[in-house]
């Protein structure tokens, strides 16, 4: 089975940007917000369950899941927050896995191993159990609110409300195998993914697998 390496990190942490630099090194990624935008669009698998567990009033026009409503639904209803969750997560795990198995990912001699992007990673521990070793992402919070208003135009009301649903900083600090700080420069980042892509090689290649 190939090598699986999870990245998490908080809101804004650069989780995207740091993926995409692990791409240009040629390895292969798994995001699991992608599968959760693609399972929640018009047609997608979790549209059904969403609609009976919620109502009409959660799917839009186009048949697509309204995520403006929901997001401010399961913000101010931890039930309905677990409800959603209930439904997503076993789905985004089965798709993973179906990834993962996939013959072309395993065949693939360039990628000897797999970068699962999951932003909640530690929080949910069906997801935990699909990685061999985590990778956090971690920049100061101040930055996670700037990124997130000036990325996603949300409020730092909503902004600090997510952060606040999710394991804290340092709990996510003390959980990870190895930590890339995101709070500089796109040259020190880099540096910071090339040494990290030379260490999981060596780990995934039966060098080091102790190795911290």
């Amino acid at each position: 089975m190939i090598y699986r390496v999870g990245l998490t990190g908080g809101i804004g942490s650069g989780k995207s940007t740091v993926a995409s630099l692990f791409k240009e090194c040629g390895v292969l990624v798994i995001d699991s917000d992608v599968i959760s935008h693609q399972i929640t669009q018009s047609g997608g698998v979790a549209i059904a369950a969403i609609r009976t567990a919620f109502g009409d009033g959660y799917i839009d026009a186009s048949g697509a899941l309204n995520r403006v409503l929901m997001r401010q639904l399961i913000f101010s209803d931890h039930t309905a927050k677990l409800k959603l969750e209930a439904i997503l997560h076993p789905l985004i795990r089965a798709q993973i896995l179906a990834q993962i198995d996939n013959p072309h990912i395993n065949s693939t001699p360039a990628s000897p191993y797999l970068l699962l992007v999951i932003p909640l990673l530690f929080e949910t521990l069906n997801y935990r159990e699909l990685v061999q070793r985590t990778l956090v992402v971690d920049c100061a919070e101040t930055t996670q609110i700037t990124r997130t208003m000036q990325r996603s135009n949300l409020d730092e009301q909503t902004v600090r409300a997510i952060m606040a649903s999710q394991v804290t900083r340092t709990e996510r600090l003390r959980l990870a195998d190895d930590i890339i700080q995101n709070d500089d420069n796109l040259d020190i980042l880099r540096r910071q993914i090339t040494k990290l892509h030379q260490h999981y090689l060596a780990i995934s290649s039966g060098i080091g697998v102790n190795a911290k």
